[in-house]
């Protein structure tokens, strides 16, 4: 296992952190898993007030005694942004009561994800977030987002928070910008699911197999996030112990990209070309925003991806999450398009948009998805 620096935290954490929304069957499923983790190296547990019963296992795990010290287990939980610092006192208090913990290493605030949530942030909660850190109950503040890279961007020159958690994967490069800007001003940078919302890489099609070959899919976006030195951490979320090990193979290649590395990367752009075509969605966003509200450059990514290298199960996964998960996933369906030909004119590729999102819809509409916890 290799250790990086969190940014202006100064802690050292393992590149791959242990994340808690899925070791949920029980409280010896959790303990087991939490100890197979620090064997492998893994010194950071990142849960959320919001995991169903995650705190409360993580506590009992820690109040029974780990393996590891205290002071040498960095813990990050999250609580999402509250109206009052009245609020935001109590879920404190609550997860660290939960957690059995004096203190939290690192409180992100969960899910800042519009500019609603950016407010509530510096009009109320911030506050008791300060004072926490103040009396050492908090060491260090930052956030995690699902949001758009707008409201990205805003959260970190706020200059109010040390590390930033976020989606950015080879196959979802959006938030570039997000990460340069947060390594600028000496942020941690923790990168969110990279196994599954990264593609469902555990499970990939053949197509994107060979593609990849001789390396697996899920090992080269492990591959494109540790060989950028920006990035401190990437989160791996096993159901049990043993789902632990595949990721962790890759623990201690975190050099720059090799030339064979290289070289499969290119295939996958090449194949994207090939088999696109003049479909492709460069995703330059200039189509939005959309009278409907339809996210069109996420509903022509999972397109892309669909079309390029047979990741259609991912897709409809993604997919149906549209109109289900709130702020979590926002926008709507793509059959819902008007064919008002709003978009036309911005795409510097002149995409049939409204052709295009009609045969996005029929490939991956299937049954309604939702977020595994609130």
């Amino acid at each position: 296992m290799q250790y990086r620096r969190f940014g202006k935290t100064n802690l050292r954490l393992s590149v791959f952190s242990l994340g808690t929304m899925r070791y949920l069957a029980d409280a010896e499923t959790a303990r087991q898993t939490i100890e197979k983790a620090l064997a492998l190296g893994i010194n950071h547990i990142e849960t959320a007030r919001g995991y169903g019963k995650s705190e409360e296992y993580l506590g009992k795990a820690l109040q029974a005694g780990l393996s590891v010290p205290r002071s040498q287990l960095h813990i990050t939980t999250k609580i999402p942004p509250t109206a009052d610092a009245d609020t935001m006192r109590r879920y404190i208090d609550e997860s660290l009561e939960k957690l059995h913990l004096d203190y939290l290493d690192c409180l992100g605030i969960h899910g800042l994800n519009t500019w609603e949530h950016l407010e509530m942030v510096q009009a109320g909660c911030i506050q008791a977030v300060q004072e926490a850190i103040a009396d050492g109950r908090v060491k260090h503040v930052g956030f995690s987002t699902h949001g758009s890279l707008d409201v990205i961007l805003a959260a970190i020159n706020t200059d109010l928070f040390e590390f930033v958690n976020l989606h950015y994967y080879y196959f979802f490069q959006r938030h570039a910008a997000a990460i340069q800007l947060a390594a600028s001003k000496d942020m941690g940078i923790f990168i969110i699911s990279p196994a599954d919302k990264g593609g469902r890489l555990y499970t990939p099609p053949q197509t994107l197999t060979d593609l990849c070959h001789p390396f697996s899919p899920l090992e080269l976006n492990y591959r494109f996030l540790l060989s950028d030195s920006r990035i401190t951490t990437l989160s791996v979320g096993p159901a049990n112990p043993e789902e632990l090990i595949e990721p962790l193979q890759v623990a201690d290649h975190i050099n720059e990209l090799t030339e064979e590395e290289i070289s499969a990367f290119q295939r996958i752009e090449n194949q994207a070309k090939t088999a696109l075509a003049t479909d492709k969605c460069s995703q330059c966003f200039a189509c939005l925003p959309c009278p409907e509200n339809i996210n069109i450059p996420e509903v022509l990514r999972l397109r892309n991806l669909a079309v390029a290298y047979d990741m259609t199960d991912y897709g409809k996964y993604r997919y149906g999450m549209f109109e289900n998960a709130g702020h979590w996933f926002p926008g709507m369906k793509a059959n819902r398009c008007t064919e008002c030909g709003d978009c036309l004119p911005r795409c510097p590729e002149e995409l049939n948009i409204p052709a295009l999102l009609a045969d996005t819809h029929e490939r991956l509409s299937g049954k309604a998805g939702r977020r595994l916890w609130g």
